[in-house]
């Protein structure tokens, strides 16, 4: 008999800040898929369209493709959604396909002071201006490596960490949200 999956957030997440300017939750048990693939990739990889601008997102319904590298992708969708994802993107003649759902867990930031809140331990530019819907990026927070990927201008995001390290940057967010209120219209 299989054992029951566990997320290392069940319990800790989800969250809200009083007044509800920031909302913590888990994207438990996400599929996520990466893709290698060497040559000028075309503008679809197993019927799914390929961001081909760095640090951009493409979208097919529920099933984000996330561009990391130049020749690498993160193919994500939410449990059960994944409509064969892994099996069609294996058939990809000169494709590395590495299933990689289990290695890192995925916590959605979303409310009024969610930029705010990852602007206190993140380098890259979240403004508007810089950084919006469709668009990810690779950096640290908290000094802890993640992929940050603006879901929705609202601003909502989905940020991905290794499982090992989920629970910290969990507990680090909760803190770091403590006092923060949205910017004030026309503030940066």
């Amino acid at each position: 008999m299989a054992e029951p999956r566990h997320s290392p957030l069940g319990k800790l997440l989800p969250w809200e800040a009083p007044g509800g300017s920031i909302l913590l939750a888990e994207m438990a048990f996400m599929r996520q898929i990466g893709v290698r693939r060497r040559g000028r990739p075309s503008a679809y990889l197993a019927g799914l369209p390929l961001p081909l601008e760095a640090n951009r997102v493409a979208a097919m319904g529920a099933v984000r493709v996330l561009w990391l590298g130049p020749d690498e992708w993160l193919v994500t969708a939410p449990e059960g959604e994944d409509g064969g994802l892994l099996q069609r993107l294996d058939r990809v003649e000169g494709a590395v396909v590495t299933d990689l759902s289990s290695s890192r867990a995925a916590i959605a930031i979303s409310g009024a002071a969610a930029r705010r809140l990852l602007e206190r331990g993140c380098a890259i530019d979240l403004h508007p201006r810089e950084f919006g819907p469709g668009d990810c990026a690779q950096t640290l927070l908290a000094r802890i490596p993640v992929i940050v990927d603006q879901i929705a201008p609202a601003p909502a995001y989905r940020v991905l960490v290794r499982r090992s390290l989920a629970r910290w940057l969990a507990g680090w967010l909760i803190d770091a949200a403590a006092g923060l209120t949205p910017a004030a219209p026309g503030e940066r």
